[in-house]
């Protein structure tokens, strides 16, 4: 069975990743993983509000992963498996993979806007040697009925 890892955040490039990979999964019989990185807060003077801000980024990560995941379950009747997890990105996103030996492809959405995004700025470019499975860069410019298409 194919597992197809999705990176989560509030952009749209997230949710065309998602759809895409969400209808791979479908027709290939695959399962999902959705991860959402939440970045460590600058430094706060105070404690208390740097974990009061943490905390908040956490549970907006994490309502927007479960959401998501509710809709994937309601379309195709499978539950991805949902993961939040605080740190740098990259080396947030390389660990999971290296943790879950099963995810047979990571699928980031390309943004939009200027460059392509951090993610698949790395994992495209230095950090392609450094993956355990395929890429998938979904461009900005696909709309639904392509990207239903495409997978």
């Amino acid at each position: 069975m194919r597992t197809y890892l999705v990176i989560l955040d509030e952009t749209e490039e997230a949710r065309a990743a998602l759809r895409f990979a969400s209808r791979r999964a479908a027709k290939t019989g695959g399962a999902l993983h959705l991860l959402a990185v939440v970045p460590r807060q600058e430094f706060v003077a105070f404690g208390g509000v740097q974990a009061t801000i943490e905390e908040e980024a956490y549970a907006r990560a994490e309502t927007l992963v479960t959401s998501l995941a509710g809709n994937v379950f309601s379309e195709s009747g499978k539950m991805p498996v949902i993961a939040v997890r605080q740190g740098e990105a990259i080396r947030v996103v390389t660990d999971y993979l290296s943790d879950h030996p099963e995810v047979a492809a990571l699928v980031l959405g390309a943004g939009a806007d200027g460059t392509p995004g951090p993610l698949v700025t790395w994992f495209a470019g230095s950090g392609m040697g450094t993956l355990p499975c395929p890429l998938y860069i979904i461009p900005p410019t696909l709309d639904e009925a392509r990207l239903d298409t495409l997978s």
